[in-house]
């Protein structure tokens, strides 16, 4: 066994320091007595709608109900087409099947492995009626571009923002440019609940209204149900520990951009890795820290013969996956995305990590390639 072990994440450097107030945090919605949409939820809402510089926030179950939901309050559905990366987490996908759209994958850039915007032009036709740009790894997609393409065809855009809090492109905050934004704040996540929890953000009151509706069975006054809802709240205890976190976020992010950067320095020019690279007009927030290797399975099992354990987002493109087989797409369909998913590794950035670790890690990588 290892003598040295560092975890891919390790969630009590950011959670220990704020036991206390949590608890005090627990124990004054004990007192409230107000367990569902009470103040929490409001103060948080109002919040995070004033971080990301958006009208409106509503806070609601997790990051796939907040894209669901978003999906429906724009009234896509069956026989509507949805663009979404070939390379992202499954969710995004799933928010589409599941509002009973047809996805239309794009694939992706392989500079940020977001959707290539140079790309999504070809993919519309006139059953197309909304593009779904993921912020993967915690880079903006070109939002320029996209949202030029949304207006020049009449498409509505809802940002999947879940890796990506904090992050801007050309000054704006991710999760401002869409019609309708989705978001995560699962537990490892650069906002993190302690449990599951989610967003959505929009500059429309319709919209807000909609979502409002839709989270909570169709309802805004008890008893009188407007259209076919579901239940989708945010949690009052997740809510009121993410409002401790918030003013935290980009404490978080600066010491991610911190690590990364040392990663960056520590690892040019090691054997063949390619290292991210953020583009012009783009803030990154690295919730994951991707490299890339010929000799990606390798070189995982080596770290974890060493005690660095990393992962792999994604190992299987979504389009791979046996739920989307149905869908019957050859597997060289998106070769970018293939690219990624057989060579790409993450490796560990999160707020505590020491430099101690951090050199270690790239030691270890050196010595792989050496």
């Amino acid at each position: 066994m290892p003598h040295y072990k560092i975890p891919y994440l390790n969630l009590q450097h950011v959670n220990s320091p704020l036991l206390a107030a949590y608890q005090t945090a627990v124990a004054q919605v004990f007192q409230n007595s107000n367990y569902i949409n009470g103040v929490y939820c409001a103060d948080f809402e109002k919040a995070y709608a004033a971080y990301t510089g958006t009208a409106y926030c509503s806070g609601v179950s997790n990051g796939l109900d907040a894209l669901i939901l978003s999906l429906k309050a724009l009234g896509i559905g069956v026989g509507d087409e949805v663009i979404v990366p070939a390379h992202t987490y499954i969710a995004t996908w799933l928010a589409v099947t599941h509002v009973g759209a047809t996805i239309v994958p794009v694939d992706c850039d392989l500079t940020t492995y977001n959707i290539d915007a140079n790309l999504i032009e070809d993919k519309i036709t006139p059953r197309t009626k909304c593009i779904i740009p993921v912020h993967l790894y915690g880079q903006p997609s070109n939002m320029e571009a996209i949202m030029a393409i949304a207006n020049k065809h009449n498409l509505y855009v809802v940002e999947d923002n879940a890796q990506a809090h904090g992050a801007t492109f050309n000054g704006q905050k991710t999760g401002a440019f869409g019609h309708i934004n989705a978001t995560s704040f699962y537990p490892g996540k650069n906002l993190g609940a302690l449990g599951d929890a989610g967003a959505i953000t929009t500059n429309s009151a319709e919209l807000y209204d909609k979502v409002n509706h839709l989270k909570n069975y169709g309802s805004a006054i008890k008893y009188q149900h407007t259209m076919l809802g579901g239940n989708n709240r945010l949690d009052e205890l997740q809510a009121a520990f993410l409002n401790l976190k918030l003013p935290l976020l980009d404490g978080y992010n600066a010491e991610r951009n911190r690590l990364a950067a040392a990663y960056n320095k520590g690892l040019a020019g090691v054997g063949d890795i390619v290292l991210p690279q953020t583009v012009t007009g783009a803030t990154h927030v690295y919730h994951i820290y991707i490299i890339r290797t010929s000799r990606r399975n390798e070189l995982q099992q080596y770290l974890a013969a060493n005690g660095v354990e990393t992962l792999i987002h994604y190992p299987t493109a979504v389009y791979n996956q046996p739920a989307y087989t149905y869908l019957g797409i050859d597997k060289g369909a998106y070769p970018n995305a293939a690219i990624v998913a057989d060579t790409c590794l993450s490796l560990p950035v999160y707020p505590g990590l020491s430099d101690g670790d951090m050199e270690y890690i790239i030691n270890i990588i050196k010595g792989f390639f050496t």
